[in-house]
């Protein structure tokens, strides 16, 4: 699971962010804050691994959380969610690491294609072997995804997909779509469609293993 903070000053605007991350696997709401100063509590207390922070804060500027979290040993990653328009701001948030930025009001097609990328990308880091240059403009540029979301049936996204093919270039052996779900955090009905998508498409090999009794298991692995 990927624990997220929601940090907004309107109660009923963190409630529809909130809403909208527990639609996508794997991030959960771990908790919200209405202010800058309750938000450097809560990352103390709840460890999130993202916060989606608000930049026009009753306390102070959204921005201002980020340098008082890393001075306080807290990695975890920003993801800007505001109404700022301002091109400062924006130049701010890049010089201060946040993954995105997203303008207010956006809907949940806005929000969900960006936290599948960051998904994405923190599975890259986590499990990407660095053996050249190569590898390291994969994890920092997301190369190897599939770069058009029209070469996927409807319903599929890209940044999953990139989990999904991802996670099977990084296996040693097979993986059964209960496993490859575990791994990725999405459902394994989910896993099973793209794990089979990459199977129809050539990318991906299926083998199957007969247990003592009932249905053979079906294992994939990444087509070399």
């Amino acid at each position: 699971m990927i624990d997220v903070l929601v940090v907004d000053d309107d109660f009923m605007v963190a409630s529809v962010h909130r809403a909208f991350v527990d639609r996508v696997a794997p991030f959960r709401v771990v908790g919200t804050a209405s202010s800058g100063e309750q938000a450097i509590a809560a990352v103390g207390e709840l460890r999130p691994d993202l916060v989606l922070l608000d930049l026009y804060l009753p306390d102070m500027f959204g921005l201002d959380v980020i340098p008082r979290l890393r001075a306080a040993g807290h990695d975890c990653d920003i993801m800007v969610i505001s109404a700022s328009r301002e091109a400062d701001a924006v130049r701010r948030s890049v010089r201060q690491g946040v993954v995105n930025y997203l303008l207010k009001p956006f809907d949940f097609d806005d929000l969900r294609p960006r936290l599948e990328r960051y998904a994405a990308q923190r599975t890259s880091l986590l499990t990407t072997v660095v053996r050249g240059q190569a590898d390291v403009d994969r994890v920092l540029t997301g190369a190897g995804l599939p770069t058009s979301s029209t070469a996927l049936p409807k319903g599929m996204s890209v940044e999953t997909a990139g989990l999904i093919e991802r996670t099977l270039r990084g296996t040693d052996g097979t993986l059964s779509a209960a496993e490859c779900a575990a791994r990725t955090g999405i459902s394994r009905v989910s896993a099973r469609r793209y794990l089979e998508h990459f199977h129809d498409t050539g990318r991906a090999e299926v083998s199957l293993r007969y247990g003592a009794a009932g249905r053979p298991e079906r294992r994939y692995g990444w087509r070399v």
